[in-house]
């Protein structure tokens, strides 16, 4: 059967600490202790398997119905009883050169975190992990898991970033190489970089709209937000500035080098199109003269005179060796 509640764990005075076993009544304890929270993981739950969770906490019923529904922008949303907040964490596949990315819901109360995740990336068991080992922070209530998350996607993204940035640089330096990037990949190059172009674009969709939250978390005034918390969510958001710089580069040099394609493929069919034509003229000279001798006209030049054959042969030769040299000289051929 599928664990829809992946963990589930009381922490007092920044440890884990044995609680009831039902998460009401481990709720209800660390509301009555005072300096205790809840943190309840789930993943990917239905609506029947999350209207429990969702009643006993209080939480909002639009804020469950995003829950649920997923596909949602990164946001931030106070509610009367909650602090919702969406997160999406974001996985690079280098050997299929794809972004794919999750999503990831926290609801922060009184004495409780509720996180719902949807998709494969970014599990949290190595942040609970790492937060356990810093006691100290736990200190801080629900604030610190939303610190600690927050934090990890963030650094992922500058990860990720610079993954596509290495990427970005062997396309780089195939589009430019003699050969114009022809060899290596059955898939055309343009469509390379417009395939590239989408991942960097679905990065963007996660990590642009998250600033304005962090922005909001780095300020004072968030309901269910530790009034001491502010400098630790401007570093998040100093890392997420240098992580969105780091993509819109990624995007405008993706954007030049898609032109730069563009434009030696203009040329080298200009290229072309001016051999074909050398040819076709140098072609066109012999066909011309044989053409007219063709017509079996009685009074033709030279038709009397032994060398006139050779002699008409030498001139088409000569003015085809004329042509040719003149071509050649201009980069025609």
């Amino acid at each position: 059967m599928r664990a829809v509640i992946v963990d589930r764990a009381l922490y007092r005075d920044g440890r884990r600490t044995e609680g009831p076993a039902d998460f009401s009544d481990a709720l209800d304890k660390a509301r009555k202790d005072g300096d205790a929270f809840l943190w309840l993981g789930m993943h990917e739950p239905t609506e029947e398997e999350f209207a429990l969770v969702a009643s006993e906490f209080g939480l909002h019923p639009l804020a469950v119905e995003d829950a649920l529904r997923a596909h949602q922008r990164p946001k931030l949303e106070v509610y009367d009883d909650s602090l919702f907040v969406v997160l999406k964490p974001v996985v690079y596949e280098p050997e299929s050169d794809t972004v794919t990315t999750g999503e990831l819901m926290l609801f922060i109360g009184d004495s409780f975190v509720v996180t719902v995740r949807h998709g494969e990336g970014s599990p949290l068991a190595a942040v609970r992990k790492r937060l356990e080992a810093e006691p100290e922070v736990l200190t801080h209530g629900p604030t610190s898991v939303l610190y600690a998350v927050s934090d990890a996607i963030v650094d992922h993204y500058i990860e990720v970033a610079g993954e596509l940035q290495v990427d970005l640089e062997e396309m780089e330096a195939e589009v430019f190489a003699p050969d114009g990037g022809s060899s290596g990949s059955d898939r055309p190059t343009a469509e390379r970089i417009y395939v590239f172009k989408r991942q960097v674009l679905e990065f963007r969709r996660a990590s642009g709209p998250l600033a304005g939250p962090m922005t909001r978390l780095a300020g004072a005034g968030v309901p269910f937000v530790h009034d001491r918390s502010q400098p630790f969510f401007r570093d998040v958001s100093d890392h997420l500035t240098r992580a969105n710089e780091q993509v819109e580069g990624l995007d405008r040099l993706l954007s030049d080098i898609l032109a730069a394609h563009l434009a030696q493929q203009g040329v080298r069919q200009n290229d072309d199109m001016r051999k074909i034509s050398a040819w076709a003229a140098m072609a066109a000279v012999p066909t011309l003269v044989a053409g007219v001798y063709g017509m079996n006209f009685e009074h033709m030049p030279e038709l009397g005179w032994v060398w006139g054959y050779p002699a008409v042969i030498c001139l088409m030769a000569g003015v085809v060796y004329g042509l040719f040299r003149q071509f050649k000289r201009r980069g025609w051929l």
